[in-house]
């Protein structure tokens, strides 16, 4: 199975989870640094169209900020998730791919009784929603909670179950409601 990671940090050079995440990676998965690919936002969306189609598993790598991904991932959707190539009635190029969302929130507490109210999975709802349309299956997403605080230790055994997860033959597919 190929998985290409798509890195969306917009600076990953100090970045502490996110480059541990993705440096914990076996060869066999290729990460592209997405915000170094494309500093300026001008995407190259052939290019983009043409790597998609070569993964069978797709994982977006972020920091969650302010409840949402990172502008060039927004972007990154707009030019690349096309009508007619990704979706509408001809648009089937990434109908049976993964997707997996790896996503890393700075506190440790989310949840309907912590102060953000809402879950990492709820807040990945547009994720969700878009995978539906593209007709990908939705794998259960990878968190990293708490990366404002997390010690050493820890971020190194996550990083390695990040290794582990992605390597996984039979990831857990969420429904369009869990």
């Amino acid at each position: 199975m190929k998985t290409t990671v798509f890195l969306f940090h917009p600076n990953l050079n100090n970045s502490t989870v996110n480059k541990a995440l993705a440096q914990s990676l076996d060869n066999d998965i290729e990460v592209r640094d997405m915000y170094s690919v494309y500093p300026d936002f001008k995407i190259d969306v052939s290019k983009e169209q043409e790597v998609l189609e070569a993964t069978d598993r797709v994982v977006l790598q972020f920091p969650m900020y302010w409840y949402s991904s990172p502008a060039l991932l927004k972007q990154w959707e707009d030019d690349v998730l096309t009508y007619g190539w990704a979706y509408g009635s001809s648009g089937d190029a990434l109908h049976g791919k993964e997707l997996v969302i790896a996503v890393s929130p700075g506190a440790d507490n989310y949840g309907r009784e912590d102060f953000a109210k809402y879950t990492v999975h709820e807040l990945l709802r547009p994720f969700q929603a878009m995978n539906r349309l593209v007709g990908m299956t939705y794998i259960e997403p990878f968190v990293t909670k708490g990366t404002s605080t997390i010690d050493r230790g820890t971020l190194t055994k996550q990083a390695q179950a990040y290794n582990k997860y992605l390597h996984q033959e039979n990831l857990r597919v969420l429904g369009d409601f869990e």
